[in-house]
C-alpha cells in the first residue's frame, strides 16, 4: 500500500479522466490520496472529490503565490469537514520575488505573516501542516520553531534537500519525497535522503507536476508513486515492501487517517 500525500486532483489536467487516474493508482497499490489546499479557487472542487471517494482527503490552506486569497478564504467552513486532514499548502517561497529590495522585503514579511497565521490555525484546530519551502529554508525553520509548530507537526512537502531542515524531524516534521528523487540531477537530495529518519519519510507525487523518471515530460499521476518508492528502496537498501509499509504507516499516523 502507498499513500500519495500530495496530489492536486483538483487540477484541470485531471478533469477528463479523474476516475481512470484513481482506478489506475488503486490497481497499482495506492490506497489513500491527499489533495493539498494550494488554490482556494478549486478548494470546493477538492472537497467534492473527497466526498465522492472514500480514499481521498483534502487540506485547506493558501500557497505563498496566492497570498491575496488569504483574507477571503473561510477556513472554518472547511477545516471542520470530516475529510479535512491538514492545513496547507502554506509556507514561504522567495523564488519569484520581484521589484526593489524594499518591495522584496515587504513581500517576504507578508508571506511570513500569512504563514504564521496558518500555523496558528493548525494549532487551534489540531491539524498537521503541509509546508511549502522554496529558497526560504532559514526563515521557514525559524518561523516553525518560534511558533511552536511542533504542537501539530506536519510535512515539508517536496523536501528541498537542505540539510538545515533535517533537525525539524525532532520537532514533529516529516519529509515528502516525490519524483525529483528519480532525476539524474538530484544529487543533493540523493545524498541527503539516507540522513532522514525512516520514521519521517513520506511519498508524494505533487501531480500533475514533477513527473518521475521514466515518465518525465508527461502529466504526473498517483500511479507513478511506485517509481518514487522503487528509487527510495534502491537508495536506502530497503526492500520495496519495507518502503511501502514505512511510508504508509507514517502517513496514516501524521494525518490521522485509517
Amino acid at each position: 500500500m502507498i499513500v500519495d500525500t500530495h496530489i492536486h486532483l483538483d487540477n484541470e489536467r485531471y478533469n477528463e479522466d479523474l476516475e481512470s487516474v484513481l482506478q489506475r493508482a488503486r490497481e497499482g497499490g495506492v490506497k489513500r490520496f491527499i489533495i493539498p489546499g494550494a488554490d482556494p479557487k478549486t478548494l470546493d472542487k477538492a472537497v467534492n472529490i473527497a466526498e465522492m471517494h472514500e480514499d481521498v482527503y483534502f487540506s485547506v490552506g493558501v500557497h505563498p503565490y496566492d497570498m491575496e486569497a488569504f483574507e477571503t478564504l473561510n477556513f472554518e467552513k472547511y477545516i471542520g469537514h470530516k475529510k479535512c486532514v491538514a492545513v496547507g499548502e502554506c509556507g514561504l517561497d522567495y523564488f519569484r520575488l520581484e521589484g526593489s529590495d524594499e518591495d522584496k522585503k515587504r513581500e517576504k514579511e507578508r508571506q511570513k505573516e500569512i504563514f504564521l497565521a496558518q500555523i496558528e490555525l493548525a494549532k487551534k484546530y489540531k491539524k498537521p501542516l503541509i509546508v511549502h519551502i522554496r529558497d526560504a529554508s532559514r526563515d521557514s525553520k525559524e518561523l516553525l520553531l518560534h511558533s511552536n509548530a511542533k504542537e501539530v507537526g506536519g510535512v515539508l512537502h517536496c523536501y528541498n534537500a537542505d540539510e538545515e531542515l533535517l533537525s525539524l524531524a525532532n520537532d514533529g516534521f516529516y519529509f515528502g519525497i516525490g519524483g525529483v528523487v528519480t532525476f539524474s540531477n538530484a544529487k543533493k537530495l540523493i545524498s541527503v535522503l539516507p540522513k532522514i529518519p525512516h520514521a519521517k519519510l513520506l511519498i508524494e507525487t505533487d501531480g500533475p507536476y514533477l513527473t518521475p523518471t521514466p515518465h518525465r515530460g508527461e502529466r504526473n499521476e498517483p500511479f507513478y508513486t511506485i517509481f518514487v518508492a522503487q528509487k527510495i528502496s534502491q537508495l536506502l537498501g530497503l526492500s520495496l515492501e519495507e518502503v511501502k509499509n514505512i511510508t504508509t504507516q507514517n502517513a496514516l499516523k501524521l494525518f490521522d487517517i485509517s
